[in-house]
């Protein structure tokens, strides 16, 4: 038998098709679905796939990474062909390099960067719906939910904003990068960090909507994280609306062309002149 390899993958799928990465009994996860299709190629033992993160049910990757030990003998490049040929529409590869042994998707990873758009527009926009929250009922106030977000760089815990269920030992992370900014009727929200708890983006993507609709001054929104006031933060943010944008290493694993912007943006066309542009687009403080 040939020595295994390690091998990365760049995928991307659409959330709503999955009951989220991991494996679940009688469900279609993106992990049990790219598990079959690599078996299938490599069938000299089952296939285990380690991910970068675990994304829940519905929540989209425009670029989730993972691993897994390939045994047979096809080449790192040619695994993307191969794994779209067998996997569904709702779930591609688009790219695939050899790695160290020691190297893992999930440990040597330094950011996660995560993107939730908003549709703030009064009448429905087809395009829009799988990938946003529709929120119409009042315009929101994205000056203050920009306001809101100040305090959260750095090191912190995050105990509000934690999901039930977590299997995390602590509550703390550190944010590395936080950006909002209102595109016509779109709000888009992008955190990164080291590291999420399980259902922490979309809390406080919930948390911050309520100080958009000015449910919640910027004030308090920021007391409820600081004080672990897990009791007031009630709800979380729909699944639809949130997409895994990219996962950070120390090296460069795929052509750098697949970390632009690749999650898609529907900008309704207007007679209006362009607005004067106040600083970097969403990626500014990002980068």
């Amino acid at each position: 038998m040939n020595t295994p390899r390690r091998i990365a993958l760049c995928l991307q799928y659409e959330g709503s098709a999955f009951c989220g990465w991991q494996r679940q009994r009688g469900q279609a996860s993106v992990q049990a679905t790219l598990e079959e299709a690599l078996t299938a190629l490599d069938p000299h033992r089952p296939m285990l796939c380690v991910a970068a993160g675990r994304t829940d049910s519905g929540v989209h990757a425009a670029a989730q990474v993972v691993h897994f030990e390939a045994v047979g003998p096809i080449p790192a490049q040619r695994w993307p062909k191969a794994l779209n040929g067998r996997l569904p529409p709702t779930l591609r590869v688009r790219a695939a390099a050899e790695v160290r042994p020691d190297w893992h998707a999930c440990f040597s990873a330094h950011y996660r960067r995560y993107r939730y758009t908003i549709y703030n527009g009064r009448t429905p926009n087809l395009f829009l719906a799988p990938f946003s929250w529709h929120l119409h009922q009042r315009h929101l106030n994205e000056r203050a939910m920009a306001q809101a977000l100040e305090g959260m760089l750095g090191y912190h815990d995050f105990a509000a904003f934690r999901k039930a269920g977590s299997r995390r030992s602590h509550s703390r992370t550190t944010i590395q990068a936080v950006h909002l900014e209102r595109q016509g009727d779109q709000i888009i929200i992008e955190v990164q960090a080291s590291g999420f708890l399980y259902g922490m983006v979309r809390f406080l993507v919930r948390q911050l909507a309520l100080v958009g609709e000015e449910k919640l001054t910027p004030a308090a929104f920021e007391q409820r994280w600081r004080t672990r006031a897990r009791q007031d933060v009630k709800e979380a943010a729909p699944p639809q609306g949130l997409c895994l944008l990219r996962v950070g290493y120390g090296e460069e694993l795929f052509p750098k062309e697949l970390w632009f912007d690749c999650q898609p943006r529907f900008v309704l066309a207007s007679t209006d002149p362009p607005a004067a542009s106040q600083g970097g687009g969403p990626h500014d403080e990002l980068s």
